[in-house]
């Protein structure tokens, strides 16, 4: 491709507003365009990238025995009904009704559709294990689109279910799809680490994600430093430390003024935060929910409400723990009846803690459980943060961010049960499939490879997924010579299959060289006057700091031996 020719504008600036360097590198090289808030049309160069990415995907699933499908896109609502998703999903899911009024959904994930599809087939247990793959746009009315192609309305997917028989039919499966995945990821150019995850609206007993580490990502992660634990911060666990054990005191009501916050209570009384209870005050749905944990901790809130079996979590607002009879900043549990209360397992590893009174201005030390309170649900709702000790061994635990780009899930019969899907075991009876579902961001790939591969001058694409793998920059254009040459050297790496771009423009060498570096194709190569009158050209890979010349001859070996190593 000639660069004279390409549908491409290269800006001198990013938008100002990107907060990754991945929107604004996409955005300066003129690989996307966006559409609206969190949709992004892909131009030629990111078209490009993503179906190689795709590509590579194809042959590590079809390598790892998956079979590609095309589903279709509009689904009928009532089985997103049956499976209880399309309340859980809420206003997430986009959601729209034909001309006969039927109901329809975009969906954000298969589950519903391919167990329906699959139902319908297997006949008997000769008809398992089997695996369905497919490359979809989903679509997801993310309140809050960021990131540039890392948090979208609309994207490009990979998603994959296992059927098998059982659960160590489903564990088999399961590896298989971690192992592609690192090829997947591996072949890509990109590093990531496999963390233990919550499963959040998809469901199912297990789950693993696949992070790449970045400063700007979205999610936490939690590394231990000694062992190879490693977990989002929404499913992390910890050690939590023991507090030496006193003799029960009897409770007493401390004057505290103006006192609202852990620290000041602690400043007041001087002691340690681990002698104190805090209580953070919920609704779930329509239910009025009470934490209750240690003081020198926090809540994990996605660990509360899976505790509480799922459902819209968000805190209290003033008026509605008012409401209540409670007071912000004095409460606590000692005395409440008709309220649900969860308390974190911390609470169990401590005594003679100082807790609100349910009165301005006053705290009751001597506080314990359960003799002055009750806990209907006692579970680990803490977060885990930096310096905390590993649950697994006496590590410390550090935390990192990073941005999410494949998920594995163990579905087991979450879906199956919801949608009838069963076979026939050897005996005859009817059992349900057990089933593994498995998720790649497609665009997240090429957007996280620029976040882990670029500099001050631009992207600098893996080999594997660059639009082209070099880009062949002519000088002194108005020279026959020049173009004679660099067009016979074009068509000879066309013929010797090598991806490239040729820049013909007639532009300074400035504004050449900043488009090649800023484009990031993984090798350049320079024909000016000066280099064709030495005979030879000019080859620098994107990522070494010197390029270096050699003979014209010895050009296209030369250049298939570096994008080779």
């Amino acid at each position: 491709m000639k660069l004279s020719k390409l549908f491409v504008r290269t800006l001198r600036d990013g938008p100002s507003d990107s907060e990754l360097i991945s929107h604004k590198l996409l955005i300066q090289a003129g690989m996307v365009h966006q559409v609206s808030s969190g949709v992004y049309s892909y131009l030629p160069l990111a078209w490009r990238s993503l179906r190689k990415i795709e590509q590579i995907i194809r042959e590590e699933m079809d390598s790892a025995g998956a079979q590609e499908v095309k589903l279709g896109l509009l689904q009928p609502r009532e089985i997103w009904q049956r499976s209880g998703r399309d309340e859980i999903y809420g206003p997430d899911m986009i959601r729209l009704q034909d001309r006969r009024e039927r109901q329809l959904v975009l969906p954000p994930t298969n589950e519903e559709l391919m167990t329906e599809t699959v139902k319908s087939f297997v006949q008997s247990y000769r008809d398992l294990p089997f695996n369905l793959y497919h490359i979809q746009t989903k679509f997801r009315d993310e309140p809050r689109p960021r990131g540039g192609l890392i948090r979208v309305r609309e994207f490009d997917m990979m998603d994959a279910y296992s059927f098998d028989q059982d659960n160590e039919g489903l564990d088999t499966s399961y590896e298989l799809m971690i192992n592609a995945y690192i090829n997947i990821f591996q072949r890509c150019g990109i590093e990531t680490v496999i963390v233990e995850a919550d499963s959040g609206a998809i469901g199912g007993k297990d789950s693993k994600e696949f992070i790449l580490l970045s400063e700007s990502g979205e999610d936490t992660i939690v590394l231990c430093g000694k062992c190879d634990y490693a977990a989002n911060g929404e499913k992390s666990e910890f050690t939590k430390p023991s507090i030496p054990l006193e003799n029960l005191d009897d409770q007493n009501e401390i004057h505290t003024p103006n006192v609202k916050t852990i620290e000041e209570l602690c400043d007041f009384l001087s002691i340690a935060s681990t002698k104190t209870l805090k209580s953070v005050f919920y609704k779930i749905d329509d239910e009025f929910v009470i934490a209750v944990i240690r003081g020198d901790l926090e809540i994990n809130e996605v660990k509360l409400k899976n505790t509480l079996g799922g459902g819209d979590l968000r805190l209290a607002t003033g008026e509605e723990v008012t409401r209540q009879g409670l007071i912000s900043g004095s409460a606590s549990p000692v005395g409440l009846a008709g309220m649900k209360v969860v308390m974190d397992d911390s609470v169990n590893l401590g005594n003679n803690f100082v807790a609100g009174a349910n009165k301005e201005g006053f705290h009751l030390s001597g506080v314990n459980h359960p003799r002055d309170f009750e806990a209907q649900i006692q579970a680990d709702i803490a977060l885990a943060e930096d310096g905390f000790q590993c649950p697994q061994c006496t590590g410390i635990l550090q935390t990192s961010r990073g941005i999410e780009i494949g998920h594995v899930f163990k579905l087991g019969t979450r879906y199956s049960e919801a949608m009838e899907a069963h076979f026939p075991d050897p005996d005859g009876n009817m059992q349900p499939i057990v089933m593994g579902c498995y998720g790649i961001g497609v665009g997240r790939i090429l957007a996280g490879a620029i976040e882990q591969h670029s500099d001050e001058g631009g992207i600098i694409f893996p080999k594997t997924i660059a639009p082209y793998e070099v880009i062949l920059v002519s000088l002194n254009t108005d020279n026959s010579q020049v173009m004679n040459s660099s067009e016979e050297m074009y068509l000879s790496m066309i013929k010797e299959g090598i991806d490239v771009l040729w820049d013909d423009r007639a532009e300074s060498a400035g504004i050449k060289f900043n488009d090649a570096d800023l484009l990031g194709m993984p090798l350049r190569m320079v024909m000016s006057k000066r280099n064709i009158e030495n005979g030879v050209v000019e080859i620098k890979m994107r990522d070494e700091k010197d390029g270096y010349t050699i003979p014209i001859e010895k050009c296209i070996d030369e250049v298939s031996r570096r994008l080779k190593n």
